[in-house]
């Protein structure tokens, strides 16, 4: 289904342990832990797992959470979403469309001009400075 595939044994050699609990099995770092939280430089946010581009910094607001968020992704293609009902509730999960890997999740409480806050675990991205 993906264009990058790897077995787990594979992902867990390239991948930190936090990074291959959140990005392979869909875990979560806990708030103001993650490394681009906070993160106000210019550039561009890429998939931890394959480095398809993700967010731009234009697009990440202060969301108070403890994680990063976005108003938007660079390009719709290079997300897929899926319906997540592991905590009893529907949410929206947001995956890498080219690797699969689990980002975060999508609500409609963001600002404009979207509405929506893609809220992202660090772990799951690699900032890269313009």
């Amino acid at each position: 289904k993906y264009e990058v595939t790897k077995t787990d044994k594979e992902w867990r050699k390239q991948l930190t342990a936090m990074q291959f609990d959140v990005s392979r099995k869909a875990g979560t770092e806990r708030p103001i832990t993650g490394s681009t939280w906070n993160n106000h430089k210019k550039g561009t946010y890429v998939c931890v797992a394959c480095n398809q581009t993700l967010f731009c910094s234009e697009t990440k607001f202060e969301s108070g959470t403890g994680w990063p968020s976005f108003w938007q992704p660079i390009d719709k293609k290079h997300i897929e979403e899926d319906t997540d009902l592991t905590l009893g509730m529907p949410r929206t999960e947001v995956k890498c469309s080219r690797c699969g890997g689990h980002l975060g999740h999508v609500f409609n409480d963001g600002t404009k001009p979207t509405g929506l806050r893609y809220c992202m675990n660090s772990a799951a991205m690699k900032f890269i400075k313009s």
